[in-house]
């Protein structure tokens, strides 16, 4: 078991390198078993989500290599067999799987997925997608089995009740060998939902319409393999901007598409943040007094769930009230309370998160707990700013999501390692 020790309280600056994107790499590892010669994925983030996702290939027959961010998937001698429900429980992203079996052989049998709890994240839209598509789902023993009769999965209009980046991707790997034109009506449009869209058309699919809220695709009778460089990860980038803001002293953040992160950047110069944006760099310079603002999260192209909680410690430093409200994952507030600990004035007040901020606050190093993956980002930039020691555990959370943490943050400058323990509770 390990956690993470911070020493605190010295400012950092230097350069630190966005890795690929965690929220496409899931998806396009999946989608790759598709082809049927080997397909490259290159900008892998060497996270903990990946290893897990490999290890499943693997058990199903998929050869599979990774050395220095690039990937190799080749499912030539890939076989249809149960997967299994350990690794699929501690990982939300494999119900990828889900619509890739059952493009590839008209059938699977998934695990039901895991992953951090953020409250009810039901799979309904997933399946009522397969089911238009043709197939019968049926749920036995914690595990879900999908299936198609003789006449395989057959293209149809499905609307989206509700915005869904994981049911929008899952529709669309099963969509692409089904017979004829499949139209995804309220579709998400996120970046990550673009790139998988441009892996597939790299293979031999035939989608378009990905990035809006309409996605036609015409199946196709086979894909290929073929090589594709996976998207930086937004969302690793808006967590190095907001410690850049809340505790830099001059940090350049490389390999960033300002494009999407436009919501997230217009609230840090709303703050009053000052930035230098290039053409895949954002440099951080310190700034102060900066103002408190009110954060609303929403579909992309709004502001992300995922960077409400890494954005909370910058909001602490700023003169005023500031509001958060998650529209998203309504029980996203696991980190206040850690947050609270070290000294916040943040509370929880019905379905709002309310910081109280001020310029110059010091935070206390506290041992905290990291209830999910973002709550973990956010609980490391306070370690940073705070003065003495703070112990995180549970950091497997952390590692699922951020590539060589570690390394990038002692780059800047900061004091920080990670610790074996013998407690349980620590995983």
């Amino acid at each position: 078991m390990k956690r993470m020790i911070i020493n605190g309280g010295k400012k950092l600056s230097g350069e630190v390198t966005i890795s690929g994107a965690k929220n496409s790499a899931v998806a396009l590892i999946p989608a790759a078993i598709l082809a049927d010669s080997p397909v490259i994925l290159e900008g892998v983030p060497d996270i903990q989500d990946v290893h897990s996702l490999m290890e499943i290939l693997e058990m199903m027959g998929v050869k599979v290599s990774f050395n220095n961010h690039r990937m190799v998937i080749d499912p030539t001698k890939m076989v249809s067999i149960p997967m299994p429900s350990g690794k699929i429980n501690s990982l939300r992203a494999s119900y990828y799987f889900m619509g890739a079996l059952l493009a590839k052989f008209g059938e699977g049998v998934v695990g039901l997925p895991g992953g951090c709890y953020l409250g009810p994240r039901p799979i309904d839209l997933h399946i009522k997608g397969f089911e238009s598509l043709g197939a019968q789902v049926t749920t036995e023993h914690g595990a879900t089995y999908l299936r198609t009769n003789e006449n395989g999965l057959v293209g149809t209009r499905i609307f989206m009740d509700m915005v869904s980046i994981g049911a929008t991707i899952n529709v669309m790997l099963a969509a692409v060998k089904a017979k004829g034109r499949t139209v995804i009506e309220n579709a998400a449009r996120e970046p990550e939902i673009i790139d998988v869209a441009t892996l597939l058309n790299n293979m031999g699919a035939k989608i378009r319409g990905a990035g809006t809220n309409e996605i036609r695709i015409d199946g196709v009778e086979e894909l290929h393999g073929c090589r594709h460089s996976i998207i930086p990860d937004r969302i690793e980038a808006g967590t190095y901007l907001s410690l850049a803001a809340a505790y830099g002293e001059g940090i350049r953040v490389q390999n960033v598409i300002y494009e999407h992160l436009e919501s997230f950047i217009s609230k840090l110069e709303e703050m009053g943040v000052h930035m230098v944006i290039e053409e895949d760099a954002i440099t951080v310079n310190p700034v102060r007094p900066l103002k408190a603002t009110n954060i609303t999260t929403v579909p992309y192209p709004g502001f992300a769930t995922d960077l409400q909680q890494p954005i909370t410690p910058l909001l602490m430093t700023a003169n005023g009230t500031s509001i958060i409200m998650d529209t998203i994952y309504e029980k996203r507030v696991n980190h206040i309370p850690e947050l609270v600990r070290m000294g916040a004035n943040a509370s929880i007040e019905g379905n709002m998160i309310v910081i109280n901020g001020q310029e110059g606050l010091r935070l206390q190093g506290a041992e905290v707990y990291a209830s999910d993956l973002r709550a973990g980002a956010c609980l490391v930039i306070a370690g940073l700013m705070a003065e003495g020691t703070t112990k995180i555990s549970n950091v497997g959370n952390i590692l699922r999501g951020y590539d060589n943490i570690i390394e990038k943050l002692t780059a800047l400058g900061a004091d920080v390692y990670m610790e074996e323990t013998d407690s349980e509770e620590d995983e």
